[in-house]
């Protein structure tokens, strides 16, 4: 049996690809419909190309490839790999990470990173191709069907907590928001936001974001804090970005918004709330952990250098 690793096909492939996905890596939301819209809104500089390995026409691998467009430092790749747990040993693991790298190589890119899951197998799959590691993140898992949630609580004086739907019909003060804290998240590669209006297409119109489920904390008249929310639509909820802007630091302004939020989901009926944290953010793990979050997963971040 041979395995063959080719370009991601939308719409055809996105079922099997979200099922892989699923399997490798339950506590990512992920959809078809998600797949087929990454693919086709990527940032041109991106350079994103999304790989399936097929074995006798079943697709049991897949993986993520491009450039990090948003980093200030240049030649930066990443190839985030999937295997169907059922499916591992044949090979398609390796035979998708040298096609990632000789596209990326193609690309510009002059190193690779990859998350590794923190098992013993997984890491040595990776120092086997030569990935050494590095900065280590947290998948927290909430159950919202049976957890407590912390009650709500009344705002500060002059703060308000609203729906990100509130902005509609101008959505580039989040935008800001957004950039600004995602500069201050700890990790091995930076990241500015500076593209609005691909943001707007990437993020605002992204299928799995919910502006009726983020919550978003108001100074006047201005958004200070936040939680961006996702879903999958059925029973699953994970917050993509909780932040507050540097000058209201302090003020529990983030575990504010995050608590709305969750409690707008389990109103809405999702059962089961999943996040990430950089293990380095003490902060924010303090925060999920108070909420009832647990480690459900780590991944340790892997880098390679091309050529």
């Amino acid at each position: 049996m041979t395995v063959i690793v080719r370009a991601f096909r939308a719409p055809g492939d996105a079922e099997a690809v979200a099922r892989v996905r699923r399997a490798a890596l339950p506590f990512m939301l992920v959809t078809p419909e998600s797949l087929v819209f990454e693919t086709e809104h990527a940032h041109p500089l991106a350079r994103y190309r999304p790989l399936v390995a097929e074995e006798d026409g079943e697709i049991i691998g897949t993986a993520q490839v491009g450039l990090a467009h948003d980093s200030p430092e240049p030649g930066v790749g990443y190839a985030n790999v999937y295997v169907h747990p059922e499916r591992r040993g044949r090979g398609a693991g390796s035979a998708v990470v040298r096609a990632a790298e000789e596209y990326l190589a193609g690309a510009g890119a002059t190193r690779v990173h990859t998350w590794v899951l923190d098992e013993p197998g997984h890491r040595a799959f990776a120092e086997r191709l030569g990935y050494r590691a590095g900065r280590t993140a947290h998948f927290l898992r909430l159950d919202l069907a049976a957890g407590a949630l912390p009650p709500l609580r009344t705002p500060p004086d002059g703060v308000r907590v609203v729906p990100a739907s509130e902005f509609a019909g101008d959505p580039r003060p989040l935008f800001e928001l957004d950039a600004e804290t995602t500069a201050d998240e700890p990790g091995d590669v930076a990241a500015e936001f500076t593209d609005y209006r691909h943001w707007l297409d990437e993020t605002w119109a992204h299928p799995l974001f919910s502006p009726e489920l983020t919550s978003v904390a108001v100074v006047d008249g201005r958004p200070v804090a936040f939680s961006a929310a996702r879903t999958d639509g059925s029973t699953r909820y994970g917050t993509a970005m909780t932040g507050t802007a540097r000058a209201h630091r302090g003020r529990g302004l983030a575990k504010l918004a995050k608590n709305d939020s969750l409690h707008r989901a389990r109103n809405a009926g999702f059962t089961e709330a999943f996040t990430g944290n950089d293990a380095g953010n003490a902060p924010m793990l303090a925060v999920n952990e108070w909420f009832g979050y647990e480690i459900c997963a780590t991944e340790v971040r892997h880098v390679r250098t091309l050529g």
